[in-house]
């Protein structure tokens, strides 16, 4: 089975979107391919092929940008879960047969650069060649698993609804943590990534603006 992008077109896609073309960017695409290729779907952001597939990204690194635009996973459609491991892993899911493979760089690619793209100046340059060139067994690990996809968690409609018991704060698909049997969102529970919450005034924070951006004492305007 081929896929339908070629790995040229969808690199310089992937590249132009993130910004810049990179290692990362190389490693993200033939990942995606591969991924979705094992599971049996070429055309992953075909109107057929788009509802059948869930992408796990381990990784908020350049390769995750490719991966999300080979795939055309989304975090609004629910079809790109992000787990926060700290690995360039990526496992794809096809929701249909309930096939899944996890795609996992490997570190000794890199150790590989030189061999496959031997005189070229400079680590990076190096290694975005090489990876090129690597076949998909040197340059990543492939495990087949099983993954356990909860009914909040699919794509599709909110299918829970709590509110909560400390600050009335609507809380989506099974998201609330219970306290003494009531439902209590994360920031509540005192799970947030953030601290020192307190409510301000957004009329006075826009008028702020608008006085910062006077003549500053040089008698330029500042920014």
């Amino acid at each position: 089975m081929a896929f339908k992008k070629s790995f040229d077109t969808l690199l310089s896609e992937s590249s132009q979107l993130h910004g810049h073309l990179c290692p990362g960017q190389v490693i993200g695409v033939r990942m995606a391919m591969l991924g979705c290729t094992l599971i049996g779907l070429e055309d992953p952001t075909s109107r057929e092929q788009i509802k059948k597939l869930i992408v796990y990204i381990e990784m908020d690194r350049c390769a995750g940008d490719a991966v999300a635009h080979v795939t055309g996973v989304k975090l609004g459609r629910r079809s790109l879960k992000f787990m926060d491991y700290g690995i360039m892993a990526a496992t794809f899911l096809n929701l249909e047969t309930g096939q899944a493979f996890r795609i996992i760089s490997t570190e000794e690619a890199r150790d590989l650069a030189d061999l496959y793209a031997p005189g070229i100046e400079g680590k990076g340059a190096q290694q975005l060649e090489a990876y090129k060139l690597m076949p998909d067994d040197v340059l990543f690990r492939v495990q087949a698993v099983a993954v356990d996809i909860r009914e909040y968690d699919m794509p599709g409609p909110t299918r829970k609804k709590s509110i909560c018991s400390r600050c009335s704060q609507m809380i989506r698909d099974d998201r609330e943590v219970m306290i003494d049997n009531t439902p209590v969102c994360r920031p509540c529970a005192g799970a947030a990534y953030f601290s020192d919450a307190r409510e301000v005034s957004l009329g006075s924070l826009l008028k702020k603006g608008e006085t910062d951006n006077t003549l500053n004492h040089e008698g330029e305007i500042a920014c």
